[in-house]
């Protein structure tokens, strides 16, 4: 089973998802979604996760650069655990501080155009999260 990881920003979600082995982490898409209707992304999520037979979903907890939590991490709790009660799949929240600077930092040394980076950020920046998750050392074997 398949890991699925997620940029959650307020008019996009990153989206990445492992191999079958939780090994490596792959870009999949950018979503357009509303923050102040969880819904809109719904559809799509369902589509990815059968797709890619997802057992566990890999959340970026935002946080400020001290550590603390601010009102988007708060954001993030909330909808990790609204996509627990809708696809009864487990959720991890990973902090994700510096990962768009670092996604933005890896496109700028590729060479991407400024226009390109634009849309796939938030892609780059789920691949780092998740993979941030699969490197993890993993209690009691395979998650």
């Amino acid at each position: 089973m398949r890991a699925l990881g997620l940029d959650v920003g307020s008019k996009t979600i990153g989206i990445a998802v492992s191999d079958l082995m939780q090994v490596t982490a792959t870009g999949v898409t950018t979503l357009s979604w509303d923050e102040n209707n969880m819904k809109s992304a719904d559809k799509a999520l369902t589509q990815y996760i059968k797709e890619y037979e997802v057992s566990s979903i890999v959340i970026g907890l935002p946080k400020n650069m001290d550590g603390s939590e601010s009102e988007r991490s708060e954001l993030s709790r909330i909808y990790a655990k609204r996509l627990e009660r809708l696809f009864h799949i487990p959720t991890t929240l990973i902090d994700e501080r510096l990962t768009t600077v670092s996604a933005e930092r890896t496109l700028l040394l590729a060479d991407v155009s400024r226009k390109k980076r634009k849309t796939v950020v938030d892609k780059v920046a789920a691949v780092l999260i998740l993979q941030t998750y699969l490197d993890q050392p993993k209690q009691g074997g395979v998650q």
